[in-house]
């Protein structure tokens, strides 16, 4: 009966996890990391506060609004992957972004409704990826940043701004089945 929960969870995993991502190309692969070269992308954004296992759940629930029509056009916007948070130096707020599908342009986006969200063109960038498996807390996401920080100096790679938390997949999916990443962009 275990084995065949497991297979039906690692299928519906693969079924649940086909949606679009921003385009990249790996460029080289490290032990701990790979550096990928990404395309441009739009993406909606907004900015909140509050602790880091809260933000998440905030910005979440403003952006969802936008995609599920709570815009000008009254229209859906297919969900992406993953969403993205940055860190602030404010160390109690953070930008979280949706990344829109790739047959908009900025122009033709829907315009929200909310004035907390911004959409913007993310322009190409190298960036050192850490993917891990697990829940989302800031233990985890820490532990994990400090893995690749270390790697990049271990590795003499220059880093720009501030690691960024990838999360790809629903708040509903199983904590072991999350797809994470720490990203940050490399000067290559």
């Amino acid at each position: 009966m275990f084995k065949a929960l497991i297979i039906i969870l690692l299928t519906l995993k693969g079924v649940l996890m086909a949606i679009e991502e921003p385009k990249y190309t790996v460029i080289e692969k490290y032990e701990a990391f790979e550096i990928r070269k990404y395309e441009s992308f739009l993406v909606a954004q907004t900015e909140v506060s509050g602790a880091f296992d809260e933000r998440g759940g905030k910005a979440f629930r403003i952006l969802i609004k936008y995609i599920s029509g709570e815009n000008q056009k009254q229209s859906n916007i297919k969900m992406t992957a993953p969403v993205i948070e940055e860190g602030k130096n404010d160390s109690n707020s953070a930008i979280i972004s949706f990344i829109m599908p790739e047959n908009f342009t900025l122009d033709s986006l829907p315009i929200p409704i909310d004035n907390r969200i911004i959409l913007k063109e993310n322009s190409a960038k190298n960036i050192a990826v850490l993917e891990y498996n697990g829940g989302w807390g800031e233990e985890k996401y820490k532990e994990n940043e400090a893995i690749l920080l270390k790697a990049l100096q271990d590795a003499n790679i220059k880093t720009i701004g501030k690691p960024n938390f990838a999360r790809y997949n629903s708040p509903f999916a199983l904590w072991f089945m999350r797809r994470n990443e720490i990203m940050i962009e490399v000067q290559r």
